[in-house]
């Protein structure tokens, strides 16, 4: 395993850190407030490129390779405080975007990609339901062929950018099929009849981005809108979290360097007792401690980039990264609330704002205790459920 890291990547990490830092930060309190999402913003980040940067030039995007993609995702966690804006980035790109360059077909890739590249559309992915959460195979939402199209009903919950959505992946169980080679996804567009958001939601954290119902009402899909082969939405389903299992975690590492960054600045600046709060142990083992949670959480997540940058899974792999980098990021913002004691504790500081928004980051794409379970499957202490591998199915 190669840790060096190019001129390139890391200059490319230092511009969007700059553009980050001049472009998307402002009225953040406010906006966050009003759970407002930051339409400038986003449209500002696709015209940068980051929305494209996984996907080739020949689709719109930049053709950045894994590793410097996660570099890249590092650079806008740390240089952009709007954690719900960098969430519905990473949403839009790990589970809508590549489950379409990595199934779709030739026409789906050029009819959708470059849209999503240049920020035109924005894509979401929809598998949760209301009674089917970490146990997503036993989703209740149906598909049931007729001639050249398929009529999906069923209701979706807690789905990142449903408010806003152009473009939903959504998973359904095809009627008269069993087992979780009975799921397909389908690629439904805004507008299409009988695809509605039922409500919107609001949240603890995250706030900036939106959160909704969705809802399939005899809605009527194109057969060629079917993404991958009847029955393989359970490995799309578990492709792109593998990808946004890892790479959604870079940013939220780059937010825990700023973090730091804050906590070191106002520990020698804050005096109390006649000297630097840094200068007690209590503070500094706070900060030595986020210092190597920062460390190791970017050792887990550069290893998943090497092993698919080598053409390798990284299921299990990913559930590590996802499972501690979310628990660190925790447990970060929680020290910097401390450190900064009641000032941390104050809106106006930008510190409880993290807190709120790491929160999350245990719950989506697999909670930590699901997480767990991936693990100890691997290991083979479970037959396979949580994960399905389902290797016979990788030429879809």
């Amino acid at each position: 395993m190669d840790f060096s890291l190019g001129d390139e990547e890391l200059a490319l990490k230092d511009s969007i850190i700059e553009f980050a830092q001049k472009e998307l930060n402002k009225n953040i309190i406010e906006r966050d407030k009003k759970c407002e999402f930051f339409r400038e913003g986003w449209e500002k980040c696709a015209e940068f490129g980051i929305h494209g940067l996984p996907i080739p030039h020949e689709y719109g995007g930049t053709g950045s390779d894994i590793i410097t993609t996660i570099l890249a995702m590092e650079g806008l966690g740390y240089g952009c405080k709007d954690n719900g804006l960098i969430f519905s980035i990473n949403a839009h790109m790990w589970s809508c975007e590549m489950p379409i360059l990595t199934f779709g077909n030739e026409d789906q890739k050029k009819k959708y990609l470059p849209k999503l590249c240049s920020g035109e559309y924005i894509g979401i992915h929809a598998m949760t339901e209301p009674n089917s959460g970490s146990d997503a195979f036993s989703l209740q939402t149906t598909a049931r062929k007729v001639r050249d199209k398929y009529i999906l009903n069923g209701t979706k919950m807690f789905i990142t950018d449903a408010p806003i959505a152009d473009l939903v992946l959504v998973f359904a169980k095809l009627e008269q099929s069993k087992g979780m080679r009975a799921i397909s996804a389908f690629l439904v567009e805004k507008g299409t009849p009988g695809f509605s958001v039922s409500k919107e939601l609001d949240k603890m954290g995250l706030r900036t981005s939106p959160m909704g119902e969705v809802v399939f009402d005899n809605c009527e899909v194109p057969e060629e809108n079917l993404l991958g082969k009847e029955g393989a939405g359970g490995f799309i389903f578990n492709s792109s979290m593998e990808w946004e299992r890892s790479c959604i975690l870079a940013s939220c590492v780059g937010t825990m360097e700023r973090q730091l960054e804050t906590c070191v600045k106002y520990a020698m600046e804050r005096h109390q007792f006649g000297r630097p709060i840094g200068r007690f142990q209590s503070i500094s083992n706070k900060i030595a401690e986020m210092k190597v949670r920062i460390e190791t959480s970017k050792l887990l997540i550069y290893k998943i980039g090497w092993l698919k940058k080598i053409g390798k899974r990284a299921i299990m792999e990913s559930a590590i990264a996802k499972l501690y980098v979310s628990e660190c990021f925790i447990k970060s913002s929680l020290d910097a609330i401390q450190i900064h004691g009641g000032y941390g504790y104050m809106t106006e500081f930008e510190v409880e704002r993290d807190l709120r928004d790491s929160v999350a980051s245990t719950i989506y794409s697999g909670t930590s205790e699901i997480q767990k379970l991936i693990i100890a499957e691997w290991l083979g202490l479970y037959k396979p459920y949580f994960s399905h591998p389902l290797e016979d199915e990788s030429d879809n």
